[in-house]
């Protein structure tokens, strides 16, 4: 019983990554991309840990961790391409 459960959460976690898809693409504004992206990211994150459970391994964790880490940096990193058009200042002295 456990185990259809978390199959069925990780179909509508399939889902809700084609609709994040979806806005991801014909979003209206870069910042409803950013969001979409960021809700993609959160997604996989919820999607390998049922995985982890499913599969009772330990061995997802470290995949966990990445992909938070790189959702987390790339979310900085399009706010602030966002507000200031660059992601990285040179300071040319």
């Amino acid at each position: 019983m456990f185990e259809i459960l978390l199959t069925a959460a990780l179909f509508i976690l399939t889902i809700s990554i084609l609709f994040a898809l979806y806005r991801l693409f014909k979003g209206p504004s870069m910042p409803d991309r950013v969001m979409a992206l960021d809700s993609i990211g959160i997604h996989l994150i919820s999607g390998v840990a049922i995985l982890s459970v499913l599969f009772r391994s330990h061995a997802f964790l470290d995949i966990i961790l990445l992909l938070g880490i790189l959702s987390f940096i790339g979310t900085i990193a399009f706010a602030r391409f966002i507000e200031r058009g660059v992601v990285i200042e040179r300071r040319i002295d």
